[in-house]
Formats: structure tokens, sequence, C-alpha cells
């Protein structure tokens, strides 16, 4: 009996919310879809008067794939001198990460609109440049 509960309590915590998202594997989606979220971005804070550009890759490094920071976003957010790479998860999410691979930022989506999670540095959202990301 004892062994049975142990079972079922591994079970239980195994699909507990503590794990994280899977990487979402670009190669695996439909090309246009995965293509929406390759180029620039802007991360701006709640009504859009501070902004940094971001441009997302698809070139694997460190970490995630490939994140080009513009130089100054540092002085507007200063989380951005940290970010090393980025990653999408299942579900669309993306995250930007430091150099040692920590989650710095998360974006998700609740409502078709990017959401920051932690918000960091006043930093709320994350919006596509150049066109309107759907889902």
């Amino acid at each position: 009996m004892k062994k049975l509960w142990a079972i079922a309590l591994l079970g239980l915590l195994s699909n507990g919310p503590a794990l994280a998202q899977a990487p979402l594997d670009l190669d695996s989606v439909d090309p246009a879809m995965a293509a929406d979220f390759l180029g620039d971005w802007s991360i701006q804070n709640a009504d859009g008067s501070k902004t940094c550009k971001v441009t997302l890759h698809k070139d694997q490094v460190i970490g995630g794939m490939q994140i080009d920071v513009d130089p100054h976003c540092g002085k507007v957010f200063p989380v951005m001198d940290d970010v090393a790479s980025w990653r999408l998860l299942e579900g669309w999410e993306i995250v930007l990460v430091d150099a040692t691979r920590k989650s710095l930022i998360r974006f998700f989506t609740p409502d078709n609109a990017y959401v920051a999670d932690p918000e960091t540095d006043g930093i709320a959202t994350i919006v596509k440049l150049g066109g309107v990301l759907e889902n």
C-alpha cells in the first residue's frame, strides 16, 4: 500500500505548476507563425512612454535564441543590461534570459496582448513592431 501511495504522490508532483513549460521548437510549427516572433519588438512601460527596441532571432545561443538589445535599453530599463538571450515557450510565452540562463522576465498573453511577469523596472509589455502579432 505504501508503494502505491508513493507512486500516486510522485504522479501528482510531476504534473504540478512548479514545473516550467518546455521551449517551443520553432522548426516544428507553421513557418509563418514562427516568423511572426522573429524581428523587431518594443518593450514598454504601461503607458508606452518608455520603450526599448529588441530584435529576436532564431539562431541558437547559450540559454536560448539570439536577441539584439538596443544599447540604450539599460538606461530606460536597467534589467535589459542583463538580457543575453530569449526563449519561446509552449503557449507562445516569450522569456528574456540572462547569461546564466536565469529567466528575467516572462511575457504571456492573457488577452491577446503580452504582459510582463514579473513586471521589472517598469516593463509592462512587449509589442511586435511593423505588424500585429496574431495567435
